[in-house]
């Protein structure tokens, strides 16, 4: 059974997406909070960010923002993170987020999003971490990029066992199970990064 304390979410700040993003969203902050699990997110204050972290806050969970100061001076900052932590560029944070959290996951998102996601794919292949990543794919948001990875695979970009590094999953509810009894990663299979 994996201790898991933290987790990571990366996702949209757009207001503009289909309710049932951001309901799944809030509903699996209230999960996290339910199980006493805190949210490591990126601190923004509209959108996907603001709906996990709320779902998070409204159930006594703890919300951790970790947002670049340029997006501070903007004000795109939420003020109801239990915790903000300010970092000097946008690498920092991304990996301030990835040390904090004992698993990650991706609910829809834009190009950040997505961005984030594959690096920390990226440094899952390379035995960086072994965290759990879970990919929420409500509504079917996230089949375009999973048959683009399994495309790579097909063509011998990835190796078979790299679709390991990651587990897609429908509903809120079955985020914590994926992480929990997803497969165990071996850092030690770095070995087979390359092809």
């Amino acid at each position: 059974m994996r201790d898991i304390k933290s987790i990571a979410v990366y996702c949209a700040s757009s207001n503009k997406v289909r309710p049932s993003y951001m309901e799944a969203a809030e509903k699996l902050g209230a999960i996290f909070a339910a199980q006493g699990i805190r949210l490591i997110y990126g601190d923004g204050g509209i959108g996907l960010m603001a709906a996990v972290a709320k779902g998070v806050l409204d159930a006594g969970g703890e919300a951790v923002g970790v947002i670049p100061r340029f997006m501070v001076e903007q004000e795109w900052n939420n003020p109801r993170s239990t915790q903000t932590i300010v970092t000097e560029t946008m690498h920092e944070r991304k990996a301030t987020i990835c040390q904090m959290a004992d698993a990650m996951v991706a609910l829809p998102g834009g190009i950040g999003t997505f961005e984030e996601l594959l690096e920390c794919l990226t440094w899952k292949q390379l035995g960086l971490h072994s965290c759990p990543v879970v990919i929420l794919n409500t509504d079917g948001y996230y089949d375009r990029l999973i048959a683009c990875i399994d495309y790579m695979i097909e063509e011998q970009m990835m190796r078979p066992i790299h679709r390991e590094m990651f587990v897609v999953v429908s509903h809120p509810e079955d985020v914590l199970p994926a992480i929990l009894g997803g497969p165990a990663w071996d850092p030690s299979t770095r070995r087979l990064a390359a092809i």
